[in-house]
């Protein structure tokens, strides 16, 4: 049996017919499978719903009773079956509690990976190529031009500027859930100890992590620091703070962005940010192709992202490919 007469895209997400349920579903379904916690991939109000422990609780800490109405966690590696199709669940290394779904059935192997990236991140394990039949992949970043460089030297970049510039603050915009505390964990292995001030919005999800065996050291609330002990210190905030008021209390703030899409200057200059670092948590060009001989799959769908330049270079290399073009993914910062 072909894969594609088993799952199929559908307006609520990814169905998968012989087990009746769907991954990251963008709608209210019976029974899901969420590969992670990002709010394109996770959404309230399913009744079902499988996903690793990390994932369960990053859905319990932003939606409360409406992550679900019951929560199955599945370790990996765990093998389930849902219905006449067996469901194990493999490391995406994108965030904490971010997996693979590997699917089988009739004899056939498809991996659905979510979002992930093939660099080493401190905060989740790392992702691991699952052989198979057909693997499903996002294309965030799938045009040649993303190339991103070593996460430790955007860091030292952060640092050296830091070091220039002690009465002024460093204001990092960082996604709250995993490019925040992977920062914090990339500062802490480059050598900053001092204190790190947190954006409100950041700090339930900095608890949940340490709470979830991720230590990210000490960490400070912006509110009530005063004026001048945030001179020389760096602080993270979402992205729109960079514009904000909010920024106003910080003392000449340095604007700096942490995202894939700082590759594209334009981009930075037209968000005002002054130390653009490139540090993303999706695959970028090189990394999903080799992720794809990696995989060994005959047969590649892409869900969403830059489906185009990604399904013609699979081409290439002699693979049959397809854009499935989900809506609803690929609204998260990268």
């Amino acid at each position: 049996m072909r894969a594609e007469d088993w799952i199929r895209p559908t307006p609520q997400g990814l169905h998968v017919g012989p087990g009746d349920f769907y991954i990251d579903p963008v709608r209210p379904v019976a029974r899901a499978v969420v590969t992670h916690g990002h709010g394109d991939h996770a959404r309230p109000g399913n009744d079902d719903v499988l996903a690793t422990a990390g994932t369960l609780a990053i859905m319990r800490a932003r939606f409360g009773d409406a992550a679900g109405k019951r929560l199955q966690a599945a370790a990996l590696g765990e093998e389930i079956r849902v219905g006449d199709v067996r469901v194990r669940l493999a490391p995406a290394g994108h965030v904490l509690g971010s997996a693979q779904v590997v699917l089988e059935h009739a004899g056939t192997c498809v991996v659905v990976s979510g979002d992930y990236k093939r660099r080493r991140d401190p905060t989740c394990p790392p992702f691991e190529p699952q052989r198979c039949d057909v693997f499903v992949t996002e294309a965030t970043f799938g045009l040649p031009v993303f190339v991103h460089p070593p996460d430790d030297g955007e860091v030292a970049r952060l640092l050296a500027s830091v070091a220039r510039n002690p009465e002024r603050a460093h204001l990092v915009g960082v996604y709250a859930l995993g490019k925040c505390q992977r920062v914090i964990r990339l500062l802490r292995e480059a050598g900053w100890d001092a204190p790190l001030f947190l954006h409100g919005a950041l700090q339930p999800l900095c608890a949940l992590y340490e709470e979830l065996g991720v230590p990210l050291g000490a960490l400070r609330p912006v509110a009530g620091a005063r004026r001048e002990e945030l001179a020389g210190a760096i602080v993270l905030a979402p992205p729109s703070a960079l514009a904000d008021r909010w920024s106003r209390r910080l003392p000449d703030p340095v604007a700096v962005a942490a995202s894939g899409w700082m590759r594209i200057r334009q981009r930075a200059r037209q968000r005002g940010v002054e130390l653009p670092l490139v540090v993303s948590d999706h695959a970028d060009w090189p990394e999903l192709l080799r992720t794809f001989e990696e995989v060994d799959a005959p047969e590649i769908w892409v869900t969403h992202g830059q489906e185009d330049a990604l399904v013609h270079a699979a081409a290439l290399k002699g693979r049959r490919a397809r854009a499935l073009r989900l809506v609803g993914l690929g609204e998260e910062d990268a």
